[in-house]
């Protein structure tokens, strides 16, 4: 069992918007950040996460909680699943009560990638493929680049460090084979580039074979520390630049990214053998920069910058694409010294909507007119992916492009039926059935606990006409009910500042409440004579105390 403050000492370390944003692509919305709701469809964004409150909500599908709850629901997993997933990206050593269990995470693959850099030196072949590929001895060092030897090396290395075979495995630097009973290592006659997390601890490889293997180049595969759908190559050395410099240059391969460095172009990533995907985004939102996606010329390299624009400029990202023709790529381009024509190519990377838009133009014969029409509508259907303003001004980007003359932009009809105010109209419906008030003074009690008895001397779950079951909730001390983290997150009640302000108010809420309750016994006609008149001494006993500035109890 994990020990209690350990667990304290760990949530203490992380934040909700850092853990959330890990997953989740969030925007800034005034104090809290917004998102389409991770656990239900939903196009308009319910989803808000409280960096003050340290929890998230969904206004939508009532789903809420800390940072821990949001890794369980997300993940599928476990409380101490959770926990251990989070302790591994924050690098923290979780204590168990049982003592076996207190050891940090398996460092097989720090041990391993240590080893591998050691046999690059004496590995001729693959000494001499760096140097022919013109990496310097300083990038080999700032990459931990290696050599993985034969399978039954690696495994006999795994060994001899008292490593179990089970861990290597869990890690994904051995696999097995059930019908042969037989286990074997992942890279095998490779040159090694170790992947990191961004918070820098190594959670994979990448591996390139130089003696032939029928695939280039192998990763890790998926374990609970690597998701190549996550991860950037080198996002933890990339990561100060990009933010300093406001870009972000993603290319296709590691030596790309190694040789793009050399040159200084430390801002440069790379995808995992995978396309850009929504899981990339989180990490890509981060420091809000320019995003250049400069990918190979040729099929299967457009195609990829293809989609990767759709998603970026779909997404609001701001940066282009530059494409490289004649075989040519990132690495061939800095060992030939050409670092000026390549830093001319980022600056004047194409934006991602025309791009797209040129990209889609060219996959059509524009000279057929039914060709024509299936283009344009195939340009109207991604148009419509984007806000109401670019959709705008880009249809007379397309319009002209269509071939011979080209169409009229009166012709792209977009028809966006989204309309951006259905969100408020939606909130102000829903906010007429709220009272303000009564939130206000529940968000008071689960702020406020100092005030609590103050508020319990004179009002009681019943006098709420709105909210009494959220008030009880509260008095309870369930915040992690849905009910009460939507009032938590919602940047437009406000608490109530001190307990002067607190008087002030319930002077207030009690003097209309008590007018109300005088009324209902002035006209009901199923209390004796002798009930009504003690009634309507005591509200009015209650209403003049009340106009003079004094609280009176619910007892008085």
């Amino acid at each position: 069992m994990i020990a209690q403050d350990s667990i304290e000492a760990l949530k203490a370390r992380l934040d909700i918007v850092d853990v959330v944003g890990s997953y989740v692509e969030l925007k800034k919305a005034g104090g809290n950040f917004k998102a389409p709701c991770p656990f239900h469809d939903e196009k308009s964004p319910s989803f808000v996460v409280s960096p003050q409150k340290q929890i998230y909500h969904c206004f939508g599908c009532g789903a809420g909680g800390d940072s821990v709850k949001f890794v369980m629901e997300y993940e599928k997993l476990n409380y101490p699943e959770a926990l251990e997933k989070l302790a591994e990206s924050y690098n923290f050593t979780l204590s168990y009560t049982d003592k076996k269990n207190n050891k940090p995470r398996s460092q097989v693959m720090d041990s391993l990638n240590s080893w591998y850099q050691t046999l690059l030196s004496s590995k001729t072949t693959a000494i001499n493929y760096i140097k022919e590929r013109g990496i310097y001895e300083s990038s080999i060092e700032k990459f931990g680049i290696g050599y993985a030897p034969d399978s039954n090396a690696t495994i006999n290395y795994i060994k001899s460090q008292q490593f179990s075979i089970k861990e290597a495995i869990d890690m994904g630097v051995v696999g097995y084979e059930p019908s042969r009973n037989q286990t074997y290592a992942r890279f095998i006659e490779r040159i090694t580039f170790p992947i990191f997390s961004a918070n820098g601890s190594i959670v994979g490889f990448g591996g390139r074979t130089i003696t032939g293997h029928q695939a280039k180049y192998v990763n890790s595969p998926e374990t609970a520390y690597f998701n190549k759908s996550r991860l950037l190559y080198a996002y933890n050395l990339a990561k100060q630049s990009l933010h300093k410099k406001g870009e972000i240059i993603i290319t296709e391969g590691y030596l790309d990214v190694v040789m793009l460095h050399q040159a200084g172009f430390d801002n440069a990533v790379a995808t995992l053998g995978t396309a850009l995907t929504h899981e990339h985004l989180p990490l890509l939102r981060k420091g809000s920069p320019r995003v250049v996606m400069a990918y190979d010329g040729d099929k299967a390299g457009r195609a990829a910058a293809l989609k990767a624009s759709k998603l970026l400029s779909a997404s609001g990202f701001n940066g282009g694409v530059v494409v490289f023709d004649g075989g040519l790529d990132p690495a061939d381009m800095v060992k030939e010294g050409r670092v000026e024509e390549l830093a001319n190519m980022f600056r004047e990377a194409k934006p991602f909507i025309e791009f797209v838009l040129d990209e889609i133009l060219s996959l059509y014969d524009l000279r057929d007119p039914k060709a024509k029409e299936s283009c344009m509508q195939e340009g109207i259907s991604y148009l419509k992916t984007l806000s109401p303003i670019l959709q705008e001004e880009y249809k007379t980007y397309l319009a002209p492009r269509l071939g011979g003359l080209g169409v009229s932009p009166s012709l792209i009809k977009l028809n966006n039926n989204t309309n951006p105010n259905n969100q408020n109209t939606a909130l102000m419906q829903k906010n007429s059935h709220r009272d303000i008030w009564e939130l206000s003074l529940i968000k008071t009690v689960l702020e406020k606990p100092n005030l609590i008895d103050q508020i319990l001397d004179v009002i009681d779950p019943s006098l709420l006409q709105f909210h009494s079951q959220e008030f009880s909730l509260a008095l309870s001390g369930k915040k992690d009910a849905p009910e009460l983290m939507s009032i938590l997150v919602d940047d437009s009640i406000r608490s109530l500042k001190d307990e002067d302000a607190l008087n002030a108010e319930l002077v207030t809420f009690l003097s209309k409440h008590y007018e109300r309750e005088l009324k209902k016994v002035n006209i009901a006609s199923n209390i004796s004579f002798e009930e009504k008149a003690f009634y309507i001494r005591k509200f009015r006993g209650k209403i003049v105390k009340l106009k003079q500035g004094e609280l009176v109890g619910l007892n008085d």
